[in-house]
């Protein structure tokens, strides 16, 4: 059992979630200082200069927190913003890496990959020239 564990543990696919959810923490920790301390203050001053984190009203006698709310709303907001502005970068930037296969082309008819020797496509069943 114990090697098993540690099978599954070395793997790539969890090192690299774990690395992954240490890294989401910290950038989450970034975007929330940034949205602490930026924004937040500045949509509390454009509202009447409240502090909007601790800004709250009473109905009854319930409170209610509707500045942290905001804040939380802004911080979603500008960590969803950021984290796909990342992705787009890395999937653009592995686009680039990436080599098309010289093995593989295009079927002219269906657009199906077919290997490139293929003289009929699998998937239309059309004839096929050399490329």
């Amino acid at each position: 059992m114990i090697s098993e564990f540690k099978e599954f543990a070395l793997k790539g696919n969890a090192m690299a979630l774990a690395v992954g959810v240490v890294m989401g923490a910290a950038f989450n920790a970034i975007i929330s200082a940034i949205v602490a301390g930026l924004f937040t203050p500045i949509i509390g001053v454009l509202v009447g200069g409240v502090d909007l984190v601790n800004a709250t009203f009473s109905v009854g006698g319930a409170v209610f927190g509707w500045g942290a709310v905001i804040d939380a709303i802004l911080k979603f907001i500008f960590t969803a913003l950021a984290l796909f502005i990342v992705v787009k970068f890395v999937a653009k930037f592995q686009r680039e890496e990436e080599e098309a296969d010289p093995t593989i082309r295009p079927c002219p008819f269906c657009l199906t990959e077919i290997p490139t020797a293929a003289t009929r496509c699998p998937a239309c069943t059309s004839e096929l020239t050399s490329a």
